[in-house]
């Protein structure tokens, strides 16, 4: 009879008794192993490269790096460990720029301790995982009427138009621009919402009417 190995793990977290809370509860429960710790960004990306863990739990605001920073690098050197966020801050500000930059999940660290568990088995397989509180606000954001062209593309949403333009697809956008499919179909909402379209044509033209493609 053989079993699963267990889900390795990463804790980044700038506050020591999180990280020892987080440790002692996963050390106590069959299935998982904690590879390491780390106190802000750029200790996580460090420690990641070193240990490769299947799953690392984020917090967001630390001093010396913030969450999405490392988030975005991980993305960015393409490395297979799910980043579940796991932090008290569930804004909009918060929570939008952190799966943008490639996160799994999200959760909040009012989360009970099954919840948690549970979170981190989904992330591990790369299921996307958001607390109530942060999915309804995602929802919020997608569906909430915004006037058309009244705000600007950022500099990557223009990157994933004009890649979009020349008849290329997610997993090569993906590819090209080091990020994941699941972050180009974020900004590929996100500039559909900007530019009051709703699909990649209608998106072409409107590029081409404003200017926004050459």
């Amino acid at each position: 009879m053989t079993t699963d190995p267990a889900i390795s793990l990463l804790i980044v977290d700038d506050h020591p008794v999180v990280r020892d809370g987080l440790r002692g509860m996963f050390a106590s429960a069959p299935g998982f192993t904690v590879l390491g710790e780390a106190a802000n960004g750029v200790e996580a990306v460090a420690r990641t490269m070193a240990l490769d863990p299947d799953v690392i739990l984020m917090d967001l605001r630390m001093p010396g790096g913030s969450g999405v920073e490392a988030i975005r690098e991980l993305t960015r050197r393409g490395t297979r460990a799910k980043v579940l966020v796991l932090t008290t801050y569930d804004t909009d500000s918060d929570t939008l720029p952190a799966i943008e930059a490639g996160a799994t999940g999200y959760l909040l660290k009012d989360a009970p301790r099954d919840e948690l568990f549970t979170a981190v088995r989904a992330a591990a397989e790369g299921r996307t995982v958001l607390s109530p509180a942060v999915a309804s606000r995602l929802v919020h954001a997608v569906r909430t009427p915004r006037r058309p062209g009244a705000e600007p593309l950022s500099a990557r949403e223009r990157e994933v138009l004009v890649l979009v333009a020349k008849g290329t697809s997610n997993r090569e956008i993906a590819r090209e621009l080091f990020i994941s499919e699941a972050t180009v179909k974020t900004h590929l909402t996100h500039l559909y919402a900007k530019l009051g379209v709703n699909d990649r044509a209608a998106a072409v033209a409107t590029g081409y009417d404003r200017g926004i493609l050459g």
